[in-house]
């Protein structure tokens, strides 16, 4: 999959690791609360909540902060209210970024991520700037170790998918990225639960529909612009339509 999506994988320098345990932490905690507030707080009846504290076990939350957020989202608890953001703006070399966050306070996620941008000389785009550099799909995630291609390609296909991708997960983990028109999400992902594939994920996404190869210094700056993205609580998921080599990959992360 070309360029960075919310489950490419973008290399993390020394010392990382805790910061970004601390972070997927955060992200399942307010899938499950936005979860249960939409559809309820029993998983046998919410899809979208049964995803989320499967994403949630994987990363070890612990259960009495898994029962509290699904409270919590359900009002059964006082807690905060979250509201969806989207951000569109242009990255170094002209990469067109879309940035989606949660938050329980708008002010402060605005100013912390125009700040982002304006200390690296950066503006945030006016609504719909970047994305037409992408298309809105409906995407499905899948391990790759534990299922066959040609049989979820079959499947996938049957129930309206349009590509299968092959990329990593937020812990590197390889995976299938099943892309299918936005309509179709609902009907591919009934189809593969009832075939009995193992979900990691699902929702709605962002494809680039167009890419801009990146080298050099401006690969670097990128790469530090889009990790520092990622490192902010309030950032959900984040899409680029940048295009790295292999070999530059290497070379940034050696220098790092």
């Amino acid at each position: 999959m070309a360029g960075h999506s919310k489950w490419a994988n973008i290399k993390h320098r020394k010392g990382a690791q805790d910061a970004k345990r601390s972070k997927l932490f955060s992200k399942v905690v307010k899938d499950i609360m936005v979860a249960a507030r939409v559809g309820g707080p029993d998983p046998d009846a919410n899809p979208r909540l049964r995803l989320a504290i499967s994403k949630a076990k994987a990363v070890s939350l612990p259960r009495e902060n898994l029962d509290r957020a699904i409270k919590k989202g359900a009002g059964l608890l006082d807690g905060v209210a979250y509201e969806e953001i989207r951000y569109e703006a242009y990255g170094p070399g002209g990469v067109a970024l879309i940035i989606e966050c949660l938050t329980d306070n708008r002010n402060r996620t605005s100013a912390e991520i125009r700040h982002i941008f304006t200390k690296r000389s950066l503006a945030l785009g006016a609504s719909g700037s970047a994305t037409h550099s992408f298309r809105r799909i409906g995407q499905v995630l899948i391990g790759s170790e534990e299922v066959d291609e040609e049989t979820l390609m079959m499947a996938a296909m049957e129930y309206g998918a349009d590509d299968i991708l092959e990329t990593l997960d937020d812990s590197g983990t390889p995976v299938f990225l099943i892309v299918c028109e936005v309509a179709d999400l609902e009907q591919l992902r009934q189809g593969l639960e009832d075939n009995d594939f193992l979900l990691k994920e699902y929702g709605l996404g962002w494809l680039p529909s167009t890419e801009v190869e990146v080298v050099g210094d401006t690969a670097e700056k990128l790469i530090f612009l889009l990790e520092t993205l990622e490192e902010n609580d309030d950032v959900q998921n984040l899409y680029s339509n940048h295009s790295i080599s292999d070999e530059e990959m290497t070379r940034i992360v050696g220098a790092t």
